[in-house]
C-alpha cells in the first residue's frame, strides 16, 4: 500500500515538472519566431505580391486596433478610480443620512423623523447603486483586458500572415534563402491563428459578464433615482452609440 502511495505522489511531482516546464498556456503572445526578409522579394514585379500587399495592410490595421484597445483600456481605468470615489461618497452620505435620523428620533418631530428617514432610504439607494457601479466598471474593465489581449493576438497573427505572404512569393519566384524553411511560415501563420480564435471567444465571454453587471447597476440606479426624485445622467461605456 505505501509503494502505491509513493509510486502516485511520484506521478504527481513529474506532471507538475511538465506544467512548470511547458509555462503558462495562457501566456501573453510574444514577437514572431520567422520572418522573411523584404529584400529576397525586392525584385519581384508589385502585381505578382498583391498578397503580400493586402497581408501588410492587414497587419497595418490590426495594430491600429491594438493601439487602440490599450488607449480604451486605461481611459476606463481611470474612469474606475472616479466612480470608486463616487462610492465613497455616497457611503459618506449614508453615514450623515444615519446621524441625522438619530437626531430626528430624539427629538420626536414626526415630521423631522419622517423626512430623515426618507432621506435615509435615499441615501442608501445611492449608496447601493454606487456599489453595483463599481462592480459593472471593474467587469467592464475585465472585458477591455480580454478585448486587448485579442487584438494583440489579432496583430500577430496578422503579421504571421504577412510573413508567409513573403515566404509563398519567394518560394513561387524561385528564391531559396539560405537556411530558411518555408513550411514554418504556414506552420507559424497557423499557430498564431488558433491562438487569435481562441482569445476571440473570451472575448464574448467577458463581453456577457459586463453586460450583467450593467444590467444590475442600471437597475439600481433607475431605484435610486426614484428615491431622490431625479434621474441622474453618469457615464455609460457600454451604452448603444
Amino acid at each position: 500500500m505505501r509503494s502505491l502511495s509513493k509510486i502516485f505522489a511520484i506521478s504527481l511531482l513529474a506532471s507538475a515538472a511538465v506544467v512548470g516546464a511547458c509555462g503558462s498556456s495562457d501566456s501573453p503572445p510574444g514577437p514572431l519566431a520567422k520572418h522573411f526578409d523584404d529584400m529576397y522579394i525586392a525584385a519581384i514585379p508589385l502585381d505578382q505580391k498583391q498578397s503580400v500587399v493586402q497581408s501588410q495592410n492587414d497587419w497595418s490595421l490590426a495594430k491600429m486596433q491594438n493601439a487602440k484597445s490599450d488607449a480604451d483600456l486605461n481611459e476606463a481605468e481611470t474612469q474606475l478610480s472616479i466612480v470608486r470615489n463616487d462610492l465613497k461618497a455616497a457611503q459618506l452620505g449614508v453615514d450623515s443620512a444615519n446621524s441625522a435620523k438619530k437626531s430626528a428620533d430624539a427629538s420626536a418631530d414626526t415630521n423631522r423623523m419622517n423626512q430623515a428617514s426618507k432621506d435615509q432610504h435615499a441615501a442608501e439607494a445611492l449608496a447601493k447603486a454606487a456599489e453595483l457601479r463599481v462592480r459593472y466598471f471593474e467587469a467592464y474593465i475585465d472585458y477591455l483586458k480580454t478585448v486587448q489581449r485579442h487584438s494583440q493576438e489579432a496583430m500577430y497573427w496578422h503579421e504571421a500572415q504577412y510573413e508567409s505572404a513573403k515566404a509563398q512569393v519567394g518560394q513561387k519566384g524561385g528564391i531559396a534563402p539560405k537556411g530558411v524553411a518555408f513550411d514554418d511560415f504556414s506552420k507559424q501563420e497557423h499557430d498564431r491563428g488558433q491562438r487569435e480564435a481562441s482569445s476571440k471567444d473570451r472575448v464574448e465571454s467577458s463581453k456577457a459578464h459586463a453586460m450583467s453587471a450593467r444590467d444590475s447597476w442600471l437597475h439600481a440606479q433607475e431605484s435610486a433615482d426614484k428615491e431622490n426624485g431625479h434621474p441622474t445622467n453618469l457615464p455609460d461605456p457600454m451604452a448603444a452609440k
